[in-house]
């Protein structure tokens, strides 16, 4: 049965009501019972007891922020009457914590997937288009539809893709280097079976150049082409692709274990249920694949401002703490240099969803995570090396944390969502939506509706049957809806001059 609002910690001074609801309504769930004194947005917080002006808004058993002004029960609690308690770069202390009890599963899970020659597995067998510039993106995505519609492309090859993007040539330093790391580490994405690296021939990330970087395709097979060195680039590229597809022929799916599964964690368009149904599902898939030995990557480093001694007390060991205090302050930092307050999130539709201060949406966003272990902290683009839990350093930005959670290896990613968004990635972006209105609604967009643990599905029953729907995924014997529309997209994050 649907409960009209929900206490989510025996801590917490506020509630989350579920419906819109008018004032004077009088609201029950379990012991807590409340008269609303406003009326109410759905997925909003209503105070459970008064909140002295100053005193701490605790949601989640943690507090979220503070009461700008006295506050009595049965208020609206927003941004109206209630601020952030964050500042700036903080000290921190290794005060590590159990995290979840190793489980040891009783059943062996598998996926259909392709092994390639280094070991590493693909969930797709894919052709891609790779440019080093922006200035040849239509070049690219014309080298694509031509070689969909006129190539032989067999059941054992799911598709040949560009995805455009700016970059590539009046960029310097370590702001070339970003692009060129995103693109090097796409190119060695074990989904794609082969690679066309397509240059214009006088950008700055010169083939030469993004050669060295990439080295040898580890899991694949890759191919170069100038599109100023030959006499007619889209004829030479079709002819690279034919050979790629005869090298792709060659890969069968079989079974492999779930345990080579690495999954991307991500959320967008965040709404006041965000962290009670989608992220909470997530954390607890996460917890479940890596019990089965799985990785899963976590990233948006603001999202985790006001929640970070929650990961950094799950750190394996004092340097993965040590590497994770950087992360957070360095990001920290980088608000500071170009004069941003570190809490000048969330954004407008967060706000409108019911989200009132950052401290909110962190403690939202990292239970994506699970209670895991965290065992590694990667760079921007970085490739996953350790199994299980991962942190990734990056920004909260949809289109770019996808692109950096495919860059560092992710098969698929999950994107927990309360208001919805057509967005996909490189990889297959499975849409979860935090209500069934909005799973309702939005039919093309949504993959799986976590909502229904609002509505008296269990925690634990949902986890199994999404584990059953990403097995399928996983398997291609499903296509996520970005798949079914053709919503691949990247974005690169830029911070440097452009010349």
């Amino acid at each position: 049965m649907k409960e009209p609002i929900i206490k989510i910690n025996e801590l917490d001074n506020v509630a989350v009501v579920i419906d819109e609801a008018e004032k004077g309504t009088r609201l029950s769930s379990g012991e807590v019972t409340v008269t609303l004194e406003d009326d109410i947005p759905a997925g909003h917080k209503v105070a459970l007891a008064s909140i002295a002006d100053g005193s701490n808004i605790v949601k989640y058993g943690n507090p979220i922020g503070c009461a700008t002004r006295d506050i009595q029960a049965g208020e609206w609690v927003h941004s109206h009457n209630t601020k952030t308690n964050l500042s700036g770069k903080l000290d921190y202390k290794y005060e590590p914590q159990q995290s979840a009890e190793k489980t040891n599963p009783t059943e062996t899970l598998t996926f259909q997937g392709y092994r390639r020659k280094n070991g590493e597995v693909g969930i797709r067998n894919e052709i891609w288009i790779i440019n080093t510039v922006g200035c040849i993106n239509k070049s690219a995505e014309l080298l694509a539809d031509m070689a969909t519609k006129e190539l032989q492309v067999t059941d054992e090859v799911d598709g040949v893709f560009h995805f455009p993007h700016p970059f590539g040539c009046s960029q310097l330093g370590d702001d070339l280097t970003n692009t060129q790391r995103v693109l090097s580490s796409l190119v060695q994405h074990p989904n794609a079976v082969g690679v066309v690296v397509m240059g214009l021939g006088c950008e700055n990330n010169t083939i030469k150049s993004f050669q060295e970087m990439v080295g040898e395709k580890e899991n694949g097979k890759v191919v170069y082409l100038g599109a100023q060195d030959v006499e007619d680039e889209i004829e030479e590229g079709l002819n690279l692709i034919d050979d790629l597809v005869k090298f792709a022929n060659g890969f069968k799916r079989e079974e492999v274990p779930i345990s080579e599964l690495k999954v991307g964690l991500k959320c967008g368009g965040s709404d006041g249920l965000s962290g009670i149904t989608g992220n909470p599902l997530v954390g607890s898939f996460s917890n479940r694949l890596i019990a089965h030995g799985g990785t899963t990557i976590l990233t948006e480093v603001p999202e985790m401002f006001g929640a970070e001694k929650l990961l950094m007390n799950r750190a394996e060991n004092e340097q993965v703490f040590e590497n994770t205090v950087k992360l957070v302050n360095d990001f920290k930092q980088y608000f500071l240099d170009h004069d941003q307050n570190v809490y000048e999130n969330p954004s407008p539709g967060n706000k409108d969803g019911g989200i009132t201060t950052l401290e909110e949406k962190s403690l939202g966003c990292v239970q994506k995570g699970g209670n895991a272990t965290v065992v590694d902290v990667l760079e921007y683009a970085g490739r996953v090396k350790t199994k299980g839990l991962n942190l990734l350093q990056g920004p909260g930005n949809d289109l770019v944390s996808v692109t950096n959670l495919a860059a560092s290896g992710a098969h698929i990613v999950l994107f927990t969502t309360g208001r919805g968004t057509p967005f996909g990635g490189p990889v297959p972006t499975v849409k979860i939506s935090t209500n069934t209105a909005l799973a309702t609604k939005k039919k093309r967009w949504i993959d799986f509706n976590a909502g229904e643990f609002v509505e008296g599905k269990s925690l634990e029953t949902l986890t199994d049957e999404f584990m059953d729907e990403m097995v399928d995924w996983a398997s291609g014997t499903k296509q996520t809806r970005n798949e079914m529309y053709n919503f691949k997209e990247i974005a690169i994050f830029k911070d440097g001059v452009i010349l």
